[in-house]
């Protein structure tokens, strides 16, 4: 398929007079095209097509398709009857009432063409920068992030459902790239074990039988493995992608001594982050938050929330399912500054709050609003003894002066647990001894007092921090967080958010992008048509109190 780019024409005539008659009452399509124009053009893509071949579809009406497939969750054969039928959707393509459309396979592949070029970001770009030519969306207003978990488009196995997938999954595929070669030496066992998927019901129940199952598995793995990578077989079958996986899975659930196979205990098992939990989809992984768990990704959607432009999404950011807000926030906010859409307030949850955060957000003029962590040790939470606030740190002289006046005698730079500078402080040994608030101060026997610091400007933002939270005045401020809950509700239940379309952690992506620019573009209209932004609704119980009162 190549691509040759065209100017953008008018609506054709008939299509215009066809679709003006039959809603007269508006179309949010017709006036999306009107109002706000089109925001895709084939320059966009030319470079994830070649120059040579039979012509392509015109890639910015399939890139606004799949964005509108989004919009009404629509499935591929769907969004293609949609574009041979629909007039507002014709309208919308400047196509004529004639035009047959296309396969719904061409969406499938146009997918694919932006997702091996990296070019999901371009989607919502393009959008964006429509937006700020208009003056609909501007920098260095208020904007709120939060994140969402994402269920990943495979069936949640267990231990022994993993390792028996996988080596079906192993077996069927190279079935198909190398028969030969698997028919002449697989032992014909392997069909009774292989040729159905296992399921739960089908296991053995005892746990002696079930190891056994296991072992028994684990051992034809081994078999495979040991067969791809004899000299005689075939070396480009080591590179199979469901071989890998296999390899992958076997590290982590088996181990080989003195020639026997055994299932490795949970205590033994690597950590979440690093196990594959499906052989179908490897990037995906088991996370949990609270009472949550799931197998798959996580989501962050960031928002404008100005009261005088439309609340639009300006960035998304997928992650694996036990990738945390801490580690978000700083990629998030690198590409605002590349789409020069950095705000002056951003608005997050605790998660994201962290004393290094709090300065590299101020040396990009970005005022990180949330709930900062308060003091952790005991004398903080007990309200009674001598924390790190009550502590005077005098950071050119490199010395602390607890509550009773004693001067710390050591001053050590290091680093945490996390490769974090940090700067460790302790007091003489005989001074906290013979002190007599030695009880609100420290429970060590004979240890003395001492102190982790962060280094000056993470230490005074984050005191800073604990202190503006206390205020009323920041509990109303920080009330705009709150919204960001309803773009998320949005997202779940108007464009399916919460579960994947497609395997895999870039194609995933993908869904997350075409998701926001759906979920702007229904929000541009409603804008563009007056509608008011839906308020929060109280329940019939609250309601009727609130009218009491």
């Amino acid at each position: 398929m190549s691509l040759h780019p065209e100017l953008i024409g008018p609506v054709p005539e008939e299509t215009a007079r066809v679709a003006r008659t039959a809603f007269a009452k508006g179309n949010p399509y017709l006036s999306l095209r009107d109002e706000l124009g089109l925001f895709y053009t084939d320059a966009q893509f030319a470079d994830l097509f070649p120059t040579r071949g039979q012509p392509a579809e015109a890639p910015w009406r399939l890139a606004l398709i799949v964005v509108l497939q989004f919009a009404e969750n629509l499935t591929d054969r769907q969004a293609a009857e949609a574009v041979r039928s629909r007039i507002d959707w014709k309208y919308l393509l400047g196509l004529g009432l004639t035009d047959q459309g296309f396969d719904h396979t061409v969406l499938s592949e146009f997918r694919s063409r932006v997702v091996a070029g990296s070019a999901e970001e371009r989607l919502l770009d393009a959008l964006l920068r429509h937006c700020q030519d208009r003056k609909l969306l501007k920098a260095r207003g208020r904007q709120r992030t939060d994140a969402t978990h994402v269920l990943a488009a495979l069936r949640v196995l267990n231990r022994l459902e993993c390792v028996g997938e996988a080596m079906r999954h192993a077996l069927n595929t190279l079935a198909v790239v190398a028969p030969t070669w698997l028919q002449a030496w697989a032992p014909p066992a392997w069909v009774d074990r292989y040729a159905h998927r296992l399921e739960s019901y089908r296991l053995p129940n005892s746990p002696a039988e079930r190891e056994a199952l296991a072992c028994a598995i684990g051992a034809d793995g081994y078999q495979l493995l040991q067969m791809l990578w004899d000299a005689a077989s075939p070396t480009e079958l080591r590179a199979v992608e469901a071989v890998q996986v296999l390899r992958q899975i076997w590290v982590q659930q088996f181990y080989q001594q003195e020639g026997r196979v055994y299932w490795r205990e949970d205590g033994n098992l690597p950590p979440a982050a690093q196990r594959i939990n499906s052989p179908y989809d490897p990037q995906a992984r088991y996370g949990t938050k609270r009472s949550t768990t799931w197998v798959g990704y996580k989501v962050h959607l960031t928002e404008t929330c100005d009261e005088n432009t439309p609340h639009l999404v300006t960035q998304v950011e997928s992650t694996t399912a036990t990738g945390t807000d801490y580690d978000t926030l700083p990629p998030i906010q690198q590409d605002l500054a590349r789409r020069d859409l950095l705000p002056a307030e951003h608005f997050v949850d605790g998660g994201y709050v962290d004393a290094e955060h709090l300065v590299t957000s101020h040396e990009q003029g970005i005022d990180l609003v949330g709930p900062a962590s308060e003091n952790q040790n005991w004398q903080g939470r007990a309200g009674q003894g001598f924390d790190l606030g009550h502590f005077a740190i005098d950071w050119d002289a490199r010395q602390a002066t607890c509550p009773r006046g004693q001067r710390s005698v050591k001053w050590k730079p290091s680093h945490d647990q996390r490769r974090q500078p940090v700067i460790y402080v302790e007091f003489a040994r005989a001074a906290c001894l013979a002190c007599p608030c030695r009880g609100q101060c420290t429970r060590a026997a004979v240890n003395p007092r001492s102190l982790t610091l962060r280094p000056q400007a993470q230490y005074e933002a984050l005191q800073a921090a604990r202190a503006r939270q206390q205020t009323d005045a920041f509990k109303a401020r920080y009330a705009a967080r709150a919204g960001i809950e309803g773009t998320l509700a949005q997202a779940v239940r108007v464009f399916d958010l919460r579960r994947a379309r497609y395997i895999g952690h870039a194609k995933t992506h993908l869904q997350h992008v075409l998701i926001a620019v759906a979920l702007n573009v229904v929000r541009l209209v409603s804008w563009l048509g007056g509608v008011p932004r839906a308020q929060t609704r109280p329940s019939p119980f609250a309601a009727l109190m609130l009218e009491a009162a």
